[in-house]
C-alpha cells in the first residue's frame, strides 16, 4: 500500500505529539504550570474590581500584573517561598487573597509542618496589619468579622491541605522504600536458594567425579594412566574447593553492603597497594537499600579494575548528590610502562556495572585517556 510522503511525516509528527502530551502530562512541571493557570483563572474573576479600585492600574496592566504573579508558582516545588511573598505583596497592595492560598498550599506540601505554620502565622499578622490601615474595601466597622470569617480561615484551610499532602507524600515514599527493599530482600533470597541448589547438584556430581577418579586411579596403579586418575582427583577435589569457597563462604555473609561499606573497600584497596581518595556526600546514606548496594558494587567493580590495570595509581572516588540524581566518579591514572603480563579479565565487568545502573534508571559511561580512566555513573536517588 502506497503512503504519500506528506501523510507519512503528518503521520510521524502525530505519534511524536502524543508521546511528548502523554510525556509532559506526567510530568510534575506540567502540573506546577496546570496550577499557574488556574490560579489565574480564579484571579480573572477580580479584574474589574481590581481595574475600578484606586491602585494605578488599568485593565490590561492588572492582567499582566496577576499573570506575573501567577508565574511564580512554576517554581513552587523548589521555592514556595517566592510565591509566599509575591501572595503578601498583592495582599498589602491589590487586597487580593486568592494567591495567597496556593503559596500556603505550596509551602505546606514542599517544606513541611513548621514552616507552614510559621508562613500562615506571617500571613495572618500581615493581612491584620493591612486589614487595620484606611482604605480596605470593606467597611472599617466590618474589617474584624471580615478578618475572622474570611482571612484566618483561607490561610489555616490551605496550609492544613498542603500539610496532609505533604504526610501522604512521606507515607507514599515510606511504602515505595519498604517495596523497594522487600524487593532487594526478596532478590538476595532468590541468589541464596540457587546458589544453595547449584552447590548440592554440581558438589554432588564433583564429589562423585573425585571419587570414582581415585577409585581408577587405585585399580590403575601399576599402569600407565594411574598419574591421569590422579590429577583428574585433583582437579575434581581443587573445583568442588572453589565452589564451596563461592557459593557457600558468600552465602554465610550478609547481603551486599551499602555506601557504609565503601571506607573499607578503600582500606581494603589500599592495603592491596592502590590508596583511593573518598569523598563521599552525607545525602548518600539516606538511599534505599537497593541504591546502596548499585553504589557499593559500582565502586567495588572499579577498584578492582583499576586494581588490574594500573595497579600502584592513586583511584580517586566522588559520591555527590546532585539534584534528583546521584553521581558517581571513580578515576584512576593509567601506569607509563604496560605491565609484562596481562592481567586475567574476562572484560565483562563495564558491562555488568552498566546493566546493573541501567536496571535502576541511570546512566554508566567509562572514558579513557592517554593518562587516565574514569568511570562516572548516574542514578536517581528515589
Amino acid at each position: 500500500m502506497y503512503v504519500p510522503p506528506v501523510a507519512s511525516a503528518l503521520h510521524r509528527a502525530a505519534a511524536a505529539g502524543r508521546r511528548l502530551a502523554a510525556s509532559w502530562a506526567g510530568s510534575p512541571r506540567a502540573l506546577d504550570v496546570l496550577t499557574a493557570l488556574s490560579c489565574l483563572g480564579l484571579m480573572a474573576l477580580d479584574l474589574p474590581g481590581l481595574a475600578a479600585a484606586d491602585n494605578s492600574l488599568n485593565g490590561p496592566m492588572a492582567a499582566a500584573v496577576l499573570a506575573a504573579g501567577c508565574c511564580s508558582l512554576v517554581v513552587r516545588r523548589r521555592l514556595p517561598w517566592v510565591s509566599y511573598l509575591t501572595a503578601l505583596v498583592f495582599i498589602g497592595w491589590l487586597h487580593e487573597l486568592t494567591l495567597i492560598q496556593f503559596a500556603l498550599y505550596s509551602v505546606g506540601r514542599y517544606r513541611g509542618r513548621r514552616p507552614a505554620l510559621l508562613a500562615t502565622l506571617g500571613y495572618i499578622a500581615f493581612a491584620l496589619a493591612v486589614f487595620s490601615v484606611p482604605g480596605w474595601p470593606e467597611p472599617h466597622a466590618h474589617t474584624l468579622s471580615a478578618f475572622l470569617s474570611l482571612v484566618v480561615p483561607i490561610g489555616v484551610l490551605a496550609s492544613a491541605v498542603g500539610i496532609a499532602a505533604y504526610r501522604h507524600d512521606l507515607v507514599a515514599e515510606l511504602a515505595a522504600r519498604r517495596a523497594e527493599a522487600a524487593v532487594f530482600q526478596a532478590v538476595e533470597q532468590e541468589r541464596t536458594s540457587v546458589a544453595r541448589d547449584v552447590h548440592d547438584f554440581v558438589g554432588r556430581e564433583l564429589t562423585l567425579l573425585t571419587v570414582r577418579s581415585e577409585v581408577l586411579s587405585a585399580r590403575a596403579r601399576e599402569t600407565a594412566y594411574a598419574k591421569d586418575f590422579e590429577e583428574l582427583a585433583d582437579t575434581a577435589r581443587r573445583a568442588h574447593l572453589v565452589l564451596n569457597e563461592i557459593i557457600v563462604q558468600r552465602g554465610e555473609r550478609a547481603s551486599t553492603p551499602g555506601v557504609e561499606g565503601l571506607a573499607a573497600l578503600a582500606q581494603e584497596s589500599g592495603r592491596a597497594g592502590s590508596p583511593v581518595r573518598l569523598a563521599l556526600d552525607p545525602q548518600a546514606h539516606g538511599l534505599s537499600p537497593l541504591r546502596q548496594a548499585a553504589v557499593y558494587r559500582v565502586v567495588q567493580e572499579c577498584l578492582t579494575n583499576a586494581a588490574k590495570h594500573a595497579g600502584g595509581e592513586t583511584i580517586d572516588v566522588s559520591i555527590e548528590a546532585d539534584g534528583p540524581r546521584l553521581r558517581i566518579a571513580v578515576s584512576n591514572g593509567l601506569p607509563v610502562r604496560t605491565p609484562a603480563r596481562a592481567p586475567v579479565s574476562a572484560g565483562s565487568g563495564t558491562a555488568s556495572m552498566s546493566e546493573r545502573v541501567r536496571s535502576l534508571g541511570g546512566t554508566l559511561t567509562a572514558t579513557r585517556t592517554q593518562d587516565s580512566y574514569t568511570v562516572v555513573a548516574t542514578l536517581p536517588r528515589g
